[in-house]
């Protein structure tokens, strides 16, 4: 299970570093955290991401919550 959740949080940062990027780089908008909690939410919906069902829900918005605070320092 320990394995399961490591996997589903590297795609959770993965997708969402990706998302933050394409929007940094198509609007120069940032990204707050609770609109990257919303895109969470739906990805988790999408057929291809139902996996991320699998694990408890903690981890991944840790995972959201620590990517925030990177990158609102990277860019202070």
């Amino acid at each position: 299970m320990l394995y399961r959740t490591f996997g589903c949080v590297r795609v959770v940062w993965n997708r969402t570093l990706a998302a933050r990027h394409r929007r940094w780089h198509s609007e120069c908008k940032s990204t707050s955290y609770a609109e990257t909690d919303r895109a969470l939410t739906e990805a988790k919906k999408l057929p291809e991401l139902a996996f991320l069902n699998d694990v408890s829900s903690v981890p991944l918005q840790q995972t959201l919550r620590h990517q925030h605070t990177a990158m609102t320092a990277f860019f202070q």
